[in-house]
Formats: C-alpha cells, structure tokens, sequence
C-alpha cells in the first residue's frame, strides 16, 4: 500500500490520485478522491475529498463532504427474493452464461440511490447502506452501519448506527442550515473563514444577511 502524500495544495480541478478508479461520475471544484477510491456513477460536490480506498457508488455527495478512509456508500445489495442471490444471474458473461448482463438487476440497484447533504463527516470504515440520506451537518461515528436516515447536524454511531445526539440546539441549527454557507463563492469563504469558529456570532451576522436575501429575491 502508497501512502503517498497528499498533495501540497489543491485547486479548482479535482486532485485525483492515480491509482483512484472514477466511472461516470461528475467532480465539483477543489475536490479530492486520495488513493485506492472508487467512484462510480456519482456526483461528488466542491471541496469534498475521501480520506483514501473509499467505495461510492450510485450516490449523489454535496458539498464539504469529509469522507474517511475505508468507507463505504451504497455497497452491492443482493436479490434476497430470488432463488440465488449470487451474481452469476446478472453478471452472467462472467460464467459463460449470456452474452450480455442483466440490466434490469443494475437499474434497481441505481433506484436504491445514497444522498449525502453539505457539511458531512464520514467516519473511519462506516458503511452507508441504499437508499439512506445523510442530511446536513449530520457526523457518522467510525465502523457504524448506516441502516436509516440521518437528520441534519445529527451524531448517529453503531450497529445498526443510532442517534447520539446533536451538534447544535435545534434552532442553531436550522439557522447555520439556512445560511447555506456552502453555496458561498471561494473568496467569500476565504474572507469570512475565521468565523466560523463561533456558531453563535455566525448566525447572528450572517443569518441576517441571509433574510435580507431572501426579501431581495
């Protein structure tokens, strides 16, 4: 295994280690998929970066996105209501079995789509499982399986993964929610990046800018 080091800076283009496999998927800017990931069929917003041989497929990822290494997001389900549930019956020029694989198994995998909201935290080696949303905010502990929905600036960790608690108070959150910071241009962010650490003066500056955009709009 290269731990090869990451890159000293990063830029608009997407940095994409050599040895990342990315099929049919669209890349914002300032991202960054480090070694051994996958990315298949997916969207993956600005300045989200995986942490190295994560497995995203059929997924759509916002912004901000911190994605650990070794997880995993919408891994392969299998047809439990059929007679096998091995791959043989889908992908069958594998075995010999067809000239061509079952594209109706893979629309329904497609169908099963993971939505990852702004600003997540993906721990070490957790798995997303198909169909479920991670909103806004939301923090996934390390090794926890993700079976449900996750609610906005939501601590979920475990097996099945669970509610722990929350970032924020509920109003604190829904007004960082509704500034939608990361929608901000890289300029505004590099300006306004040393407030971030203050939630609470946060909101109260820029929550107001936020309303009066809205009246404007």
């Amino acid at each position: 295994m290269d731990f090869s080091p990451a890159p000293k800076w990063l830029s608009e283009a997407p940095t994409i280690h050599p040895r990342c496999r990315v099929v049919d998927s669209g890349l914002g800017n300032w991202t960054e998929l480090m070694e051994g990931t996958t990315l298949i069929e997916s969207t993956f917003g600005d300045y989200s970066y995986t942490a190295g041989w994560a497995s995203i497929i059929y997924s759509d990822v916002g912004k901000f996105a911190n994605i650990a290494a070794m997880v995993r997001i919408n891994p392969g389900n299998h047809p439990m209501d059929w007679v096998s549930m091995h791959h043989m019956q889908y992908r069958r020029r594998q075995y010999l079995f067809g000239d061509d694989d079952d594209p109706t198994f893979f629309d329904w995998r497609r169908s099963k789509k993971c939505i990852l909201g702004h600003d997540v935290w993906i721990g070490h080696a957790a798995i997303v499982l198909p169909g479920v949303r991670i909103g806004n905010g939301a923090v996934v502990g390390a090794g926890s399986i993700v079976t449900k929905d996750v609610a906005p600036y939501t601590i979920v960790a475990g097996n099945p993964a669970k509610p722990i608690r929350r970032r924020f108070p509920e109003s604190l959150a829904h007004r960082i929610e509704a500034i939608a910071w990361w929608d901000w241009d890289h300029e505004t962010l590099r300006q306004r990046l040393p407030e971030f650490r203050e939630p609470e003066s946060f909101v109260a500056k820029y929550g107001r800018v936020a309303s009066d955009e809205d009246r404007d709009s």
